[in-house]
């Protein structure tokens, strides 16, 4: 870097990502129209490739973190805080930024009272697998004020220096966090319709897709609950509804399975598969507008109740660790332990 004071400092963060953390980093020297200086930090939370080597040879700023809890608020953490910029912009290494995004970013941020700006992240290979086209549908959000933004975003320094940043005990749902705690102070979050970032989510397996949606329950159940009748809550209707629905196909399914097997008549199993399907139909209506592909939609619609039961999983595993006093480690879907 040059002796100029940069005015944007991109913070990646990553753990083995290999050749999609050289792709995120060629993209980000390909940003168009930025006016000052970009500095590039890479944040590695203990890799064991050549993640950090292949960094310097793009001539980014490497910080090696080392803890026997990695997570990515504490990577993101290291990596503001060393970071000389107003604006921040956070990356994940498994993403591809938009080369215009950064100054449409810093348009909105000029709004008065704007903390964080985060745009439109898509999958760069949904057809790769059954999981990657449907996730793909996740990441469609609305337009406009939002509660909070996901680990891709621009975010003014003073907004962080005001929170303290995130908070590095939260092993998922650390965005929406400290979203909420500048949204305490007046400060707004936009989502701009503008393409921000393309994902490489690499899902393969039913196990990844499994492990994802219980990482979700546990932030569910941590977040929630440190929020749980303040006058700014987050997620408690979403936990509320989680524990509703998970508990009903956790019932259902065995219920249907026992009472075929035991009448030797399939029509319980059918009955539960027929309610199912209705759900399923239904929640792709209602979607309609995040895509125009009906069997993604339906996929989508499916997915959405499927999961209930991992995330579930996920909120009664972090209320065990509680009673426990047990600190659970960073739940990985891409490998790694829990």
């Amino acid at each position: 870097m040059s002796g100029t004071i940069p005015t944007l400092s991109v913070v990646v963060i990553g753990r083995n990502e290999g050749a999609r953390l050289e792709r995120c980093l060629k993209s980000v020297r390909a940003i168009r129209g930025w006016q000052g200086e970009v500095e590039v930090i890479y944040v590695d939370s203990g890799s064991t490739d050549d993640s950090c080597a292949m960094a310097r040879s793009l001539h980014c700023r490497v910080l090696e973190l080392n803890s026997d809890r990695p997570s990515a608020a504490l990577g993101r953490n290291a990596g503001w805080r060393f970071a000389a910029a107003p604006l921040i912009l956070f990356l994940d290494g498994d993403t591809v930024l938009d080369p215009d995004f950064p100054v449409r970013a810093a348009a909105a941020l000029k709004e008065e009272g704007v903390a964080a700006v985060s745009g439109r992240r898509r999958e760069l290979f949904p057809e790769a697998s059954i999981y990657n086209r449907v996730l793909d549908l996740d990441w469609i959000g609305q337009p406009g004020q939002c509660d909070y933004c996901g680990g891709d975003a621009c975010i003014k320094r003073e907004a962080l220096e005001a929170v303290n940043g995130y908070d590095d005990t939260l092993i998922a749902g650390e965005e929406p966090d400290m979203c909420r705690r500048m949204r305490a102070l007046g400060y707004r979050i936009l989502h701009l319709d503008c393409p921000m970032t393309g994902h490489d989510l690499a899902m393969r397996n039913w196990r990844q897709y499994w492990r994802r949606a219980v990482r979700t329950g546990h932030a569910y159940a941590e977040v929630s609950g440190r929020y749980a009748g303040s006058a700014l809550p987050l997620w408690q209707a979403e936990s509320r509804a989680n524990v509703k629905r998970g508990t009903f196909w956790a019932a259902a399914a065995p219920i249907g399975v026992l009472l075929s097997i035991s009448l030797r008549n399939p029509l319980p199993l059918v009955a539960v598969a027929g309610v199912l399907a209705m759900l399923s139909f239904r929640t792709a209506r209602k979607f309609t507008w995040k895509s125009s592909d009906r069997t993604a939609l339906l996929l989508y619609g499916l997915h959405s109740h499927i999961q209930q039961l991992p995330i579930l999983l996920g909120q009664m595993g972090y209320w065990r660790d509680r009673r426990h006093n047990h600190q659970r480690r960073l739940i990985e879907y891409k490998g790694g332990a829990a």
